[in-house]
C-alpha cells in the first residue's frame, strides 16, 4: 500500500542521505514514476525533502546526509501522520507508523498521534461490500519487477477461459479492482485481475516499450473506457437541488447547462446506450423531463408500458399481474 511506501522512502532517505527515483524504485519494486510520485508526495506534504539536480544528485532530506527523525518541525511531523496515516490499513503500515512515532521527538508525540487518528478512510460505498485484494497481485507485481512474461488463463465478459501469454507492464488499483496492463501479441491489452484464473511465469524477458509510464499509458486506457461509456447524450430539465443526485448517479458524465427559465436547469448526461440513460432515469418519474433525444424518450415510454400493464389495478383493485394459481381447497 501507498502508506507503507512512503514510510519506508523516509526510513530510506534518513539511512542513505541521498537516494535517486531510480534507487528507490529498485528498493521499493515500484516503477521509477511511482517512486518519484512518493518523493513528490512527501515534499508535498511538507517534509523537508528535495531533489538535487545534476550528475551525482538525488532526493534528500534537508539538515544532512544522515538526518534523524528530529530533524522533522512539529508542522512537518504533523502533515506527514496526516499524509500516512489514514491510508495506513494493513498491520505493517501501522507497525511502522508506531516506530515512525517512536523516533519524534517527545514534544511532537501528541500532535502527531492526534494527525494520525484525525481522519478515517473508508474505501467502501454505501450499499457496497468491501473487496479483497486479489492473491493473484503479489505473484503478477513480481513478474512486472522481475520484467517477466507469464502465461495467464483469462476468462472474459463471456466468461469463456482462454490463455495469454502477455508481458506484464504495470498493475493499477482502481477503486479496489485491480487492472494488470501488459502487452500482447495484439498491441496493449488490460485484464481484470479477478478474471485471471491462472497465471505463470515464464523465465522468459518481458518486453517492454522504452518511453513507457504506468499513469500516462492507464490515463488513455480510461480515457478510451469513458469515450465508450459516453456514446449517447441526453438533455434533461430538473430542479436544481436534485443535480446531485444526477451526479452520483452519472458521474462525471453529468454537466449542467443553463437555466431552463421555470426554475429549472438544462443537465446533459450520457451512457453508452438510450436503454442505459432511460433506466436510470425511469425511477425520477415526472420530477424530470427528457428534451432529448427521442430513443431516450422512446425507452422511457416503453418501460413506463411494461411496468403499466404489470402492475396496473383491474376493476376489483388486483394487480394487472396473473397470480399463480393456489392449492385446491
Amino acid at each position: 500500500m501507498r502508506a507503507d511506501r512512503l514510510v519506508a522512502v523516509l526510513l530510506l532517505l534518513q539511512v542513505r542521505g541521498r537516494v535517486t527515483a531510480a534507487d528507490l524504485a529498485a528498493e521499493l519494486q515500484v516503477s521509477v514514476a511511482t517512486a518519484r510520485r512518493d518523493l513528490e508526495a512527501l515534499a508535498s506534504a511538507g517534509v523537508p525533502v528535495y531533489p538535487q539536480p545534476g550528475r551525482g544528485g538525488g532526493w534528500q532530506l534537508v539538515g544532512g546526509a544522515r538526518t534523524d527523525l528530529s530533524g522533522l518541525t512539529a508542522a512537518e511531523a504533523r502533515a506527514l501522520f496526516l499524509l500516512v496515516g489514514p491510508a495506513a490499513v494493513s498491520p505493517e503500515a501501522r507497525a511502522a507508523l508506531r516506530k515512525l512515532m517512536g523516533a519524534l521527538p517527545r514534544t511532537f508525540r501528541t500532535d502527531a498521534e492526534a494527525a494520525m487518528d484525525a481522519t478515517f478512510v473508508d474505501p467502501v460505498r454505501w450499499g457496497e461490500r468491501g473487496r479483497p485484494r486479489p492473491a493473484m497481485v503479489d505473484l503478477l507485481q513480481t513478474a512486472v519487477i522481475r520484467r517477466l512474461r507469464v502465461r495467464l488463463t483469462y476468462a472474459g465478459r463471456t466468461g469463456e477461459p482462454s490463455e495469454r501469454l502477455v508481458d506484464p507492464w504495470g498493475l493499477i488499483d482502481k477503486d479496489d479492482v485491480w487492472y494488470l496492463l501488459a502487452g500482447t501479441e495484439r498491441g496493449r491489452r488490460t485484464f481484470r485481475v479477478d478474471r485471471i484464473t491462472r497465471a505463470e511465469p515464464t523465465g522468459l524477458p518481458a518486453e517492454r516499450p522504452d518511453d513507457f509510464t504506468l499513469a500516462t499509458a492507464w490515463q488513455e486506457v480510461t480515457d478510451e473506457i469513458e469515450s465508450r461509456r459516453s456514446r449517447t447524450w441526453a438533455t434533461v430539465l430538473v430542479e436544481e437541488r436534485f443535480v446531485p443526485v444526477l451526479r452520483d448517479q452519472f458521474g462525471r458524465h453529468c454537466h449542467t447547462d443553463g437555466e431552463a427559465g421555470d426554475g429549472r436547469v438544462r443537465v446533459r448526461l450520457a451512457a453508452p446506450t438510450p436503454l442505459d440513460i432511460a433506466r436510470h432515469l425511469a425511477g425520477w418519474g415526472t420530477l424530470l423531463d427528457v428534451v432529448e433525444p427521442c430513443t431516450v424518450q422512446r425507452e422511457l415510454a416503453r418501460i413506463g408500458a411494461e411496468l403499466a400493464g404489470r402492475y396496473a389495478a383491474d376493476p376489483d383493485g388486483r394487480s394487472g399481474q396473473h397470480e399463480a394459481p393456489g392449492p385446491d381447497r
